[in-house]
């Protein structure tokens, strides 16, 4: 039996296609059908289940569609309910997959529908368990998103226990752990960069899972030091209940070609937002639309549109390194619901620098210049945009913390007049920042290159101790 995982970067997650004998089954699918169908075509197999181990809340899974195209059919756990055909498996219904079986094991606790699959492979043999959020490599998933009126944060953390002990850990201790997620998800709070491991391995390693806790023992760590989850994520688990816009017709409209006078008329009106998706380089050197948000494709794009961009209805036209990465925009938006992607800038900053249109620039400034303007007390707001995590373990000394994450509900106590430095810890997180900064009238706004990581390398005083918060 095949079984193979299919990791996507920049969401930290993983699907998994499974092959025996000419029958499919998919795992947790991303929005898109393509590579799905691809393989099933490659294999000569037909796709006969789509499996999800739960609602997810961080991207929008790919069901509907590639059930339409197939045929085939959408297995949830208990409790599960959907305005799409589904079918309720039970605790321990088995689903034949060519010469093998597919086990669903409810695991409640990350949500109420939360299931594993045991996979059996044609010998008879159990060489692994697909555990989706209930338990990761290093950690379990949390708990909080998933609460109702009647169903608190300890009372599923209740049920997760349960379901690790009696689900789970009775397992062989040679068995393949397969999670849904990895380090960089916030469906967790501490995943391991491994994508999979020994049941054994995590025994002894993975907190959630040392043999002598207690029950209060682990409900208690498991909701200590929750962060509050990105705003997108209630309603990627709404549209993951719903039948939403086919995945194509996202991509046809997405993908309009818009000629930099129409681009710029779109780019003028209220409604619509700018997104510039090329590299760091590009962006700083070049210039970009007056307006545009720095949103680079090439780091964690689309985890950082769903946390900044808070109506999902959005209508967003873009930037791109190159015309042929249009398609792979428009999917990464989709991923996590952002469907109203209206069209790309064709011939990007070049074809509108050829037009005669003005550019916006960010100020740009190296590790070196900043700690020697810093030392010498020039700098007149340098702020530090990472995650409070980050800075509490460690940060310049006297340097604010200004988390991007929470730019949308922070920008007030912004003064536009001023002028700011902005770093986080290599420079992908500050470039966002100093966007937004300077799409909302911040005129003097400067990112530092490197970031934290180049910083602490100089002869700067560092420090873990959290400065009180003062007026910026």
């Amino acid at each position: 039996m095949k079984v193979e995982q299919l990791f996507t970067g920049c969401l930290a997650e993983m699907a998994y296609y499974i092959e025996s004998n000419g029958e499919a089954a998919i795992v947790d699918p991303l929005r898109e059908t393509a590579p799905y169908l691809e393989m099933a075509e490659a294999d000569g197999a037909k796709i006969k289940y789509i499996f999800l181990t739960h609602f997810h809340a961080d991207f929008v899974s790919g069901q509907v569609d590639l059930a339409k195209a197939t045929g085939a059919k959408i297995i949830f756990g208990p409790n599960a309910t959907a305005d799409y055909d589904i079918y309720n498996g039970k605790d321990g219904e088995e689903f034949p997959l060519g010469a093998g079986k597919i086990t669903l094991l409810h695991t409640p606790g990350h949500t109420m529908e939360s299931s594993s699959y045991l996979i059996t492979d044609e010998a008879g043999n159990t060489p692994c368990i697909l555990t989706g959020d209930c338990l990761f490599i290093g950690d379990v998933g949390r708990p909080d998103l998933a609460v109702k009126s009647d169903l608190t944060q300890a009372d599923l953390a209740g049920h997760l226990y349960d379901s690790l002990r009696n689900k789970i850990m009775t397992l062989p201790d040679d068995i393949i752990v397969y999670p849904n997620h990895g380090a960089g998800s916030s469906c967790g709070k501490n995943m391991s960069s491994e994508t999979f491991d020994t049941l054994i391995h995590q025994k002894e390693t993975n907190y959630a899972l040392r043999a002598d806790m207690t029950k209060e023992e682990f409900i208690k760590e498991v909701t200590t030091g929750l962060k509050t989850p990105p705003q997108y994520f209630p309603n990627n688990v709404r549209m993951n209940k719903s039948i939403n816009t086919s995945i194509d017709t996202v991509l046809s409209k997405g993908t309009t070609a818009l000629d930099p006078a129409t681009f710029k008329e779109m780019s003028e009106q209220k409604d619509v937002l700018v997104i510039d998706t090329r590299s760091k380089e590009a962006y700083t050197e070049e210039g970009t639309v007056p307006g545009a948000w720095f949103i680079g494709i090439n780091g964690s794009f689309a985890p950082w549109v769903g946390a900044l961009v808070t109506d999902i209805n959005q209508k967003i036209i873009f930037i791109t390194d190159e015309d042929t990465r249009a398609t792979e925009v428009v999917t990464r938006f989709s991923r996590v619901g952002y469907d109203n992607t209206l069209g790309y800038l064709t011939g990007g900053i070049k074809n509108w620098k050829a037009q005669g249109f003005e550019v916006d620039k960010i100020g740009s400034m190296s590790a070196v210049e900043f700690v020697k303007e810093l030392k010498a007390g020039t700098l007149e707001k340098p702020l530090d945009v990472r995650k409070d995590t980050e800075y509490i373990s460690e940060h310049v000394v006297g340097l604010e913390n200004f988390p991007l994450d929470g730019i949308n509900t922070n920008f007030a106590a912004i003064d536009t007049s001023k002028s700011y430095y902005l770093h986080c810890a290599s420079g992908y997180r500050s470039l966002i920042a100093a966007s937004i900064f300077k799409a909302n009238g911040v005129d003097n706004v400067t990112d530092v290159r490197g970031g934290f990581k180049a910083i602490k390398e100089l002869d700067v005083p560092l420090t873990a101790y959290v400065c009180p918060s003062t007026l910026l």
